[in-house]
């Protein structure tokens, strides 16, 4: 119904953005990405949108990307998986990071989204398998082990890194299979900025 809207950041809140069109204040909600991407207040902008109706209320959600809106459908059509959790998985995991996580059977990744459990994240991957595209850098190349991932990553928590940054940080890695290490230094050079 409401596909984009297109005015000025009249100003940002906890997980949502005012954006002003022709003299009306929408209220946004919109991922902590999306949130970051956002110009400062007064600025022009546009915000990809859906708009969620149900019986007792109408919610604008914006993205700012059209594949972070695509997403945000997919993961809303998952039996058990609302608009808010759907939110929450692309406040920590960016469009391409959720469609790697799914190609790669990732559940572990999916299950650090704060209010995403393994059985919620096994639901995800089944649903998205064959509707998600498989990443190119995924396509016939090699990549590391889910072993390996979930090694590094446990070692990248316990360093403090969010697991936004770590989706992020092992994202596109292809070196070998098994090798963790290799993994954790890929990683802690993307982390410092290094790639």
């Amino acid at each position: 119904m409401i596909s984009f809207l297109t005015g000025t950041v009249a100003g940002m809140g906890d997980g949502f953005a005012l954006i002003e069109v022709h003299g009306v204040g929408y209220r946004v909600a919109m991922s902590t990405s999306s949130l970051a991407a956002l110009p400062r207040e007064g600025d022009e902008v546009t915000v990809h949108t859906h708009l969620h109706v149900r019986e007792d209320e109408m919610s604008l959600f914006g993205f700012e990307s059209v594949a972070e809106r695509e997403a945000f459908e997919l993961l809303i059509s998952i039996s058990g998986v609302g608009p808010k959790l759907a939110l929450a998985v692309l406040s920590s995991l960016r469009p391409d990071a959720l469609a790697e996580a799914v190609a790669r059977d990732d559940a572990g990744l999916i299950a650090t989204v704060p209010g995403v459990g393994k059985k919620t994240a096994s639901r995800i991957i089944l649903d998205l398998k064959d509707r998600l595209g498989v990443p190119d850098r995924l396509a016939g190349g090699p990549s590391a082990a889910p072993d390996a991932i979930d090694e590094a990553r446990q070692a990248l928590l316990s360093m403090g890194f969010t697991a936004a940054e770590i989706a992020v940080a092992v994202t596109g890695y292809e070196g070998g299979r098994d090798d963790a290490q290799a993994l954790l230094r890929y990683a802690l050079r993307r982390l410092g900025g290094g790639v």
